[in-house]
């Protein structure tokens, strides 16, 4: 067994490996444009890659420490847990955060302990649950298990002549530009920059992975687009990462024929699954800012899946323990001064 840095020539192989669009060769070269620090490991066997780890590295402001990240990663293996350890090292990292794309039935640390210290992370970044729908289903079969209201919705949206398209050009992007932020004034929640939507579109459009959908809706001779979605499509599997929509006309239901227009979309690509990217836990409370779109995906009939969680590769325990509290304290501060203002 061999680990060592993947090169262009495994490019192919590298993302028939990945398991999730997090992990492809694109969405590196998308975060090297971004200013990212991007390490790409294979393990390698005879000459053939068995296994993949691509990890980002961010400095820490005013330090030399930087801090890694492996989101969405498959099952690493132990050799390739000593070889993140030596590059933290090398890296100056403090620890690498790793999030495994395996569900939570499916998942032991049990490999991974003795070897160095992998803690479960006390401060997560990727959601822990997701809906996932099995979209190889017919669509009677997919429409009998949505709830009934949303089969209503998707009915009324219908009959407003909602129309749902893939549209990828450069004023398609625009708009979905227009109604990102739009949407974050709208329901004060945290966005990416123009500038990160816009890389990320140029690098994963070309590609094949990411997709734009636009819901319009004609009203007196004038078409407004009031939803626009981008889907990635990722070894055939659908996933929901960025979407947008109108505060207006509401009432014609467009976000709801949107998702069944994907999932009806996702099945012509070939996909056999739809990964909704993000899920409150089991019984939500009604009070979470999160609360609605829970239950909007929850109404397709999808599965809520939990992954096996978010741990922490720790390359420097002091400074790692000073992180913790740094990090602790500050959402303490963050949260008093949200409630402050409401």
């Amino acid at each position: 067994m061999d680990i060592k840095s993947v090169s262009e020539k495994d490019r192919i192989v590298f993302d028939k490996l990945a398991t999730h669009p997090l992990q492809s060769w694109e969405w590196g070269e998308f975060r090297k444009k971004t200013g990212i620090d991007v390490v790409r490991l294979g393990r390698f066997d005879n000459d053939k890659l068995v296994e993949t780890a691509q990890i980002t590295f961010h400095k820490l402001p005013f330090t030399s420490y930087t801090i890694g990240y492996l989101p969405k990663c498959g099952l690493i293996s132990p050799e390739m847990l000593m070889r993140l350890v030596a590059l933290g090292k090398e890296k100056d990292c403090i620890f690498i955060k790793f999030e495994p794309n395996i569900e939570k039935n499916n998942w032991e640390l049990s490999h991974l302990s003795g070897r160095t210290h992998v803690l479960p992370s006390p401060h997560p970044l990727f959601t822990k649950y997701t809906f996932q729908l099995d979209i190889s289903k017919s669509e009677k079969e997919l429409l009998s298990v949505m709830h009934p209201k949303t089969r209503y919705n998707i009915k009324v949206a219908q009959k407003h002549s909602v129309t749902v398209t893939e549209d990828n050009s450069e004023d398609a992007f625009k708009k979905y530009l227009e109604l990102t932020f739009e949407t974050t004034r709208r329901q004060k929640f945290y966005a990416h920059s123009q500038r990160y939507h816009t890389l990320m579109w140029e690098t994963l459009y070309p590609c094949g992975i990411a997709h734009l959908l636009t819901a319009s809706f004609e009203d007196v001779g004038h078409k407004h687009i009031l939803v626009t979605w981008v889907l990635f499509l990722f070894n055939k599997v659908i996933y929901y990462p960025y979407g947008a929509s109108s505060d207006s006309f509401r009432n014609v239901m467009a976000s709801n024929l949107m998702m069944w227009e994907a999932i009806r979309w996702g099945k012509k690509m070939g996909a056999k699954k739809f990964d909704m990217w993000g899920a409150l836990g089991p019984n939500p409370s009604p009070n979470e800012s999160w609360y609605g779109f829970h239950r909007f995906k929850q109404g397709y009939g999808a599965t809520l899946v939990e992954f096996a969680g978010s741990f922490d590769i720790v390359i420097q325990p002091a400074a790692y323990k000073i992180f913790n509290l740094l990090h602790t304290g500050r959402e303490i501060f963050l949260k008093i001064k949200s409630n402050f203002r409401s």
